[in-house]
């Protein structure tokens, strides 16, 4: 599969019993595996990573749309919380609560941004893209800063191509651009060696946790764009990745949940056991 050319899965086809259970054995619910996971945590401070769309918020057809509940909100303390936007590109914290930042000495808040050169190109091209998809139906631009995201959940699967090949004419201009595909969506961002694993590793060292045994990160996302965090804690022997999917597919992650309300369930149970 090529990731300019949208595809489309059938969910039906992977959801059988006979498929989900050697899956299910390999990456486990994390909430029939919770009392192994307290153990695993036990003496250690819980670090959260989140995805936002299909993790804290449903999938939505609008991408506008795609809201927290106010339990949700509510219940992660926003105030409280690090932001890394745009695949990890963009990342923001609070005035305080990190021991150290490496990377903007003088500051109080994490506020990192690889990318800030490529911010008048990627203007540039959210307008040319605007203009170029307008009449295919249901083709929906959002501009997230430092990448773009081009939706096609509302479009036709027959001009799915077309919109493709649409993106990737203007992209001929951009070689400092590259397009890559998420669920549903064709995302375009600077080729830069960036990416939400990367990020990951650069929360850990600026909150000072990245050489702690006392600390247990833990990821939970459900896409392909996820999988380089899950790979990164795999790789390190340092935490948990959980998938979020009602799908078996590849993944670095060690656990699972089905749906985003299996997250917040989750999480209830991490900061009740924490408390």
């Amino acid at each position: 599969m090529k990731a300019s050319s949208p595809t489309h899965v059938k969910a039906s086809s992977l959801s059988s019993l006979d498929d989900q259970t050697p899956w299910m054995d390999k990456h486990p619910s994390a909430l029939s595996m919770f009392e192994q996971i307290t153990n695993a945590s036990k003496g250690k401070q819980i670090v959260m990573f989140l995805d936002y769309d299909e993790t804290l918020s449903p999938i939505v057809e609008d991408p506008d749309r795609a809201f927290m509940s106010d339990a949700v909100y509510n219940f992660v303390k926003l105030a409280e919380l690090y932001y890394a936007g745009s695949h990890g590109m963009d990342i923001k914290g609070p005035s305080k609560g990190h021991r150290y930042n490496k990377y903007n000495k003088g500051s109080h808040a994490v506020l990192f941004q690889p990318t800030s050169e490529f911010l008048r190109m990627i203007d540039e091209v959210y307008e040319e893209l605007i203009e170029k998809i307008k009449s295919i139906p249901g083709a929906k631009v959002e501009n997230n800063k430092f990448c773009l995201s081009v939706h096609y959940r509302c479009v036709d699967e027959k001009k799915w191509s077309g919109l493709a090949e649409q993106v990737r004419s203007v992209l001929k201009a951009y070689p400092k651009l590259r397009l890559t595909q998420g669920r549903m969506v064709l995302e375009i961002r600077p080729t830069i060696k960036w990416d939400k694993g990367k990020a990951l590793e650069f929360l850990l060292e600026s909150l000072g946790f990245a050489d702690c045994n006392d600390v247990l990160p833990v990821y939970i996302g459900d896409d392909r764009t996820d999988e380089d965090a899950f790979k990164v804690l795999r790789e390190r022997g340092q935490g948990l990745g959980i998938l979020v999917s009602k799908i078996p597919k590849e993944t670095n992650a060690s656990y699972s949940l089905q749906e985003t309300s299996e997250v917040i369930v989750n999480k209830q149970r991490c900061s009740h056991d924490v408390n």
